[in-house]
C-alpha cells in the first residue's frame, strides 16, 4: 500500500430561493453559481429570459450555500406551479417533482434556422471540450457541458460533480455571455437521458452531441421538438439518433 495525495471536487447543497422562499435545494460544485442559477430558473420555466432576473447574491448558510434570486415579478406562477419538494442528490436532473407530466412535459419546438454540422466539427467540438476541462483533470470526478459556435470553438464551459447542474450553468453561461444558442451546439460528457434535451430545448439550442447514448424518451422527444441528437461521439465517431440532416455526411443510426 502506497500513501499519496489526490485532489477531489466538492459537493455541498446549494438551495435556490425566490423572494425569500427556498424553492430547490440541489447537490452540486459550489462554482459559477451566477450562471447556476440563471440556467436552472430557465429549466424550470421560472423565467424566460434572462432579463427577468434583477438580481443574484450567494449567501453562506451552516454547510451549503444560499443563491438568492430577486425576480421582476417575484409572483410568478412556475415558482407554486413546480416547487421542489426535496433536496436533488448529484444525479438527479428531476428531482422533487410532484407528477408524470412534470417528468415527461413537452419542450418546445426548435425553430430552424439553417444550423448545420460537418464531421469534423462535431470530433472538434468533443476534443475541445475535453482539452477544456480543468476540474475533471485534476479530480476525474466531474462532468462537464460546452456550448461549441462553428469557426469560434467551444466558447464556454461549465464543469459540475452532476451533469443536469453542469448543464444547467452551461445554460446561464451562454445567456450571460450574450451567444445566440440557436447558432451554436451543446455538447456534453454524459449519457443523453430525456431532461439532457429538455434542457438543451429550454435553452434553444438544436444540437445536443454527446460521448455516451441516448434513453429512447430523449430521442423521442428530441424528434418532437425537431432537435439533432448525437451519440457515442469519440475521436472521430459518433452516431445520429434524430435530425440527421443537420449533419453534412456522417454516420447514421437507424433506432426503429
Amino acid at each position: 500500500m502506497t500513501e499519496a495525495s489526490r485532489l477531489v471536487p466538492e459537493e455541498v447543497p446549494i438551495a435556490f430561493s425566490y423572494g425569500g422562499s427556498t424553492h430547490a435545494v440541489m447537490m452540486a460544485t459550489p462554482a459559477d453559481l451566477e450562471d447556476f442559477a440563471v440556467g436552472f430558473s430557465l429549466a424550470e420555466g421560472i423565467i424566460r429570459d434572462v432579463r427577468e432576473i434583477v438580481e443574484i447574491e450567494s449567501v453562506e448558510a451552516g454547510d451549503g450555500i444560499d443563491v438568492q434570486i430577486v425576480l421582476a415579478d417575484q409572483n410568478a406562477e412556475a415558482l407554486t406551479s413546480r416547487r421542489r419538494r426535496m433536496a436533488g442528490p448529484v444525479g438527479c436532473g428531476l428531482c422533487g417533482i410532484e407528477s408524470i407530466e412534470q417528468a415527461t412535459r413537452d419542450v418546445p419546438a426548435i425553430a430552424g434556422n439553417g444550423f448545420v454540422l460537418r464531421p469534423a466539427q462535431i470530433a472538434e467540438a468533443m476534443r475541445a471540450l475535453g482539452e477544456g476541462q480543468r476540474l475533471n483533470r485534476e479530480t476525474r470526478a466531474v462532468h462537464a457541458a460546452g456550448f461549441y459556435v462553428p469557426g469560434q470553438g467551444v466558447v464556454a464551459i461549465r464543469e459540475d460533480v452532476g451533469r443536469h447542474n453542469a448543464l444547467d450553468k452551461l445554460t446561464g453561461a451562454v445567456l450571460i455571455g450574450g451567444w445566440l444558442p440557436a447558432e451554436g451546439a451543446v455538447v456534453v460528457t454524459s449519457r443523453l437521458s430525456v431532461e439532457m434535451v429538455q434542457k438543451t430545448a429550454a435553452l434553444g439550442s438544436s444540437m445536443l452531441i454527446a460521448i455516451s447514448a441516448p434513453t429512447a424518451l430523449a430521442i423521442r422527444t428530441a424528434e418532437k421538438a425537431g432537435m439533432t441528437l448525437i451519440g457515442i461521439a469519440r475521436d472521430d465517431d459518433f452516431e445520429i439518433f434524430t435530425g440527421s440532416e443537420k449533419v453534412i455526411q456522417g454516420v447514421f443510426h437507424d433506432v426503429s
